[in-house]
C-alpha cells in the first residue's frame, strides 16, 4: 500500500496537475489533489499526494519539504489520519444565549 503526502502551504495557482508533476519525479503517483473550497472552488492552500511505494513518498518528502514552489516554502510530510470533528449547529454549547439574570428578592 502507498503512502498518503500532506502538502501545504501552496500558492492559490498550484493544481492537481502541477502537484502530480512535482512528485512524479519521485516514483508513481497513485493520486494527487488540491484541495477546494465546495463553495468557492478556490484553493485552501494545501493537498494531498498519494504515491504508489513507501520508499518514494519518504524520497519526496525529504527532497520537496520546504523547497520553493512558485514563490512559497512548501511544507510537505506523511498526512495524518483524519479527526473526527464533532458537527453541530453553529452555536457554541447551551440553548441560547443569555445568563445573568436578574436577582428577584
Amino acid at each position: 500500500m502507498g503512502k498518503n503526502i500532506y502538502v501545504g502551504n501552496l500558492s492559490y495557482g498550484v493544481t492537481d496537475t502541477m502537484l502530480e508533476e512535482l512528485f512524479s519525479e519521485f516514483g508513481e503517483i497513485t493520486s494527487a489533489r488540491v484541495i477546494s473550497d465546495r463553495d468557492t472552488g478556490r484553493s485552501k492552500g494545501f493537498g494531498f499526494v498519494e504515491m504508489s511505494s513507501d520508499e518514494d513518498a519518504a524520497a519526496a518528502i525529504a527532497a520537496l519539504n520546504e523547497k520553493d514552489v512558485d514563490g512559497r516554502a512548501i511544507k510537505v510530510n506523511e498526512a495524518q489520519p483524519k479527526q473526527d470533528r464533532p458537527r453541530g449547529g453553529g452555536s457554541r454549547g447551551g440553548y441560547g444565549g443569555g445568563g445573568g439574570g436578574g436577582g428577584r428578592y
